[in-house]
């Protein structure tokens, strides 16, 4: 009795030892195990990007380069999180490099497959397909803004992002257009009359309507033969007008073509139908007849004041008279300013508001002032 007892007691400290063990190699095991992936889940945040925002392309149309650099730099100094990409479309063979800008953000920043453009014809509507086109290729990018080189941004970088990812539509000026003269009645029957519509090119489409433009094969060719400005010269109340002009239709593509194409795809409804970017049209400004014509009014040094930009950011509403319609501007459901960026300034005026600090890109703040 005694030796079995004693085997049933050295049975019982083995079963214990061996239970111990296998606990022990278990409980080791899972520490291995849970360290490993530590280790890994560490080694992913260390080589892995951060998340990556949407981004805005900044789509600029320039003759060269581009001069209002230094307020862009400013401008985009502001963003810490890479919510911006910049595509420049110059002359063909320009190269944007340290001797023709002083910003970085601008360094070889332009497209390499380029067109000559010329105002009033249909090569400045497929310069903006190129630069979509070229946009296009970064999944990142969500909103495409188009600029001139003479535009300056009104404010910074933080207050621009916001206001224009803060909604789903695209901002396209458009309105139906009921004189004659620019409507070609050769488009019809692919281009109604109905869906003619006509406002600012400087448009901030999203990336569904940015391919649609990229992949129109319909309304392009329809432009390219039927819509032509008319052969006047640029200052022409100080000339004599041809006498075949009364025959031509007034046709100026890049004040048609976005409006018109996504009206014919029945997008309107998608659309916050004003631009995000000033351009100033009262012939009466100037007594200087060499800055009367077919463009807006160009801001030399004289003009560029506080007052002058303060006045421009309070604009909150504007009127289409064609459609009797007054569009009142908001943002994020709330009543705000209409503009973002204005045009035409020249260099000399640019640093002098950038010098008393008349624009907002230097503010870090999201104050509509």
């Amino acid at each position: 009795m005694k030796r079995r007892s004693n085997s049933q007691k050295f049975h019982h400290r083995w079963k214990r030892k061996l239970f111990a063990v296998l606990l022990f190699a278990f409980c080791l095991a899972t520490f291995v195990l849970m360290e490993s992936q530590y280790s890994r889940i560490e080694m992913l945040k260390f080589i892995s990007p951060p998340l990556q925002k949407p981004k805005i392309a900044f789509l600029f149309i320039a003759r060269n380069r581009i001069p209002l650099d230094m307020a862009w730099d400013v401008f985009f100094q502001g963003d810490a999180e890479n919510r911006f990409s910049i595509y420049v479309h110059s002359r063909p063979g320009f190269l944007l490099n340290a001797a023709k800008t002083r910003s970085n953000f601008f360094i070889n920043r332009q497209i390499n497959d380029s067109i000559q453009v010329d105002w009033g014809e249909a090569s400045m509507i497929q310069a903006e397909r190129i630069l979509l086109q070229n946009a296009m290729m970064d999944h990142f990018n969500q909103r495409f803004v188009f600029l001139s080189d003479s535009c300056i941004p009104l404010y910074n970088f933080s207050y621009t992002y916001d206001y224009i990812m803060s909604t789903s539509t695209s901002f396209v000026d458009s309105f139906a257009d009921t004189k004659e003269s620019r409507y070609n009645p050769k488009m019809h029957p692919v281009i109604p009359v109905d869906n003619w519509r006509k406002g600012s090119q400087w448009a901030v489409l999203t990336r569904k309507h940015a391919g649609i433009v990229v992949e129109d094969e319909t309304v392009f060719p329809m432009f390219q033969l039927h819509c032509k400005k008319r052969s006047l010269p640029e200052f022409w109340r100080d000339r004599p007008l041809p006498a075949d002009a009364s025959k031509e239709h007034n046709c100026i593509p890049d004040e048609h073509y976005v409006q018109t194409l996504l009206a014919q795809k029945g997008l309107e409804g998608e659309l916050t139908r004003r631009s995000l970017t000033h351009s100033s049209w009262d012939l009466s400004y100037s007594r200087d007849p060499k800055r009367r014509g077919w463009h807006p009014v160009t801001y030399k040094l004289a003009d560029a004041t506080s007052m002058l930009i303060q006045s421009i950011k309070g604009i909150d509403n504007i009127y289409y008279e064609t459609e009797n319609r007054r569009e009142w501007c908001s943002s994020k459901g709330k009543p705000s300013r209409c503009f973002l960026f204005a045009r035409k300034f020249t260099r000399p005026a640019a640093l002098r508001l950038l010098n008393t600090s008349a624009l907002g890109v230097f503010s870090k703040t999201t104050s509509r002032a």
